[in-house]
């Protein structure tokens, strides 16, 4: 029986970054989830079956954003409670934060990738998720300083 791999981000960038890992989508059961927009709806088709959707919010509508991080949350704890992964891999922002807090819970790996994006300043996700992620991976050598204990994978793209 094949490991079971949730693949999980945000839309925009991070979702870009993740999905540079597709080839390794043939080697486990996996799922993808993301945030829902115009833009992702494709990915339905692309991946039958294997995509779940949260809700697309940002932290710059202050005011909603705490409730669409609730749904999300408990989106999440049902998407997972379904799939049982074995093995959590986010790139981050907010929609990977819950996701890696339900695995860890229920004795999942997590896989941190931090967004190529940031070269000399953490993530918000990525310094809360540094401290029990089973593995943290940086894509930039000058992030070392930050995370010590990261891996340095390089670039993803």
């Amino acid at each position: 029986m094949r490991k079971k791999v949730l693949f999980i981000s945000s839309t925009g960038g991070h979702l870009s970054e993740l999905l540079q890992l597709s080839p390794m989508f043939k080697k486990y059961d996996y799922r993808l989830v993301t945030e829902k927009t115009k833009v992702n709806l494709d990915l339905l088709n692309k991946y039958p079956g294997k995509v779940d959707f949260l809700v697309y919010g940002t932290k710059s509508h202050i005011l909603v954003y705490p409730f669409k991080l609730l749904f999300n949350s408990i989106k999440s704890l049902v998407i997972f409670c379904k799939f049982k992964p074995d093995v959590v891999i986010t790139t981050g922002a907010h929609t990977g934060g819950p996701m890696c807090c339900i695995a860890k819970l229920f004795g999942a790996k997590v896989i941190y990738i931090e967004t190529l994006a940031n070269i000399y300043t953490k993530t918000i996700t990525g310094r809360i998720i540094y401290h029990f992620a089973d593995l943290f991976v940086v894509q930039w050598k000058s992030m070392l300083t930050l995370y010590p204990k990261a891996k340095y994978g390089g670039w993803i793209y």
